[in-house]
């Protein structure tokens, strides 16, 4: 597994055991999609369930300004540190040890923050999709799943499968204007 594109681009990732990364293929179609938002350039950006970080990594890669990592493995918690510190880019970067859910209602960190861009990478199984996107505080989120993913107070912006990952991207109602440009950007 590499770093797809960006100042980083063509670097080795660590795996973590047990962890089903984001294939590259998809992460370079999700940075696409992204692009269109003018995003993640002088994002900050949060990746739930990070795995290896690779989702995070490659934001960072490609001009985020800040990126939290959460995961609640402790291989994981070890690879993305790992990652981090070969990379260079730890000091752009705060690794959370927790469940994703208690970490965006606050009982573990996030106590409000507000993200640019979050990645959510549950294992497929995850049922808790309401209560995380209800929870999320950004008006962009990247999901990957087996299945389209829909929520409330959310608008499909696109819709890709790549084999059995589905990624969704939802953006909140006043996310974009018509033309598909960020309002604050």
């Amino acid at each position: 597994m590499r770093v797809v594109g960006g100042a980083l681009g063509g670097r080795r990732l660590a795996a973590a055991d047990g962890i089903r990364p984001t294939s590259d293929r998809a992460r370079e179609a999700i940075f696409n999609m992204l692009a269109s938002l003018q995003l993640p350039e002088g994002a900050t950006v949060l990746d739930l369930f990070a795995g290896t970080g690779a989702l995070g990594i490659e934001a960072l890669s490609r001009g985020a300004t800040h990126a939290t990592f959460v995961d609640s493995s402790p291989s994981a918690h070890e690879a993305i540190s790992t990652n981090l510190t070969t990379l260079g880019v730890a000091e752009l970067a705060t690794v959370v040890r927790s469940d994703a859910i208690r970490y965006l209602t606050g009982d573990s960190g996030a106590g409000g923050a507000q993200f640019d861009v979050v990645f959510a990478d549950p294992p497929y199984l995850f049922d808790g999709w309401a209560e995380l996107l209800g929870s999320v505080d950004s008006d962009v989120v990247v999901c990957e799943s087996d299945r389209e993913i829909i929520g409330p107070r959310w608008q499909t912006y696109r819709v890709r499968r790549y084999g059995t990952p589905v990624v969704t991207v939802l953006l909140r109602g006043t996310a974009l204007l018509r033309d598909g440009v960020r309002r604050d950007r």
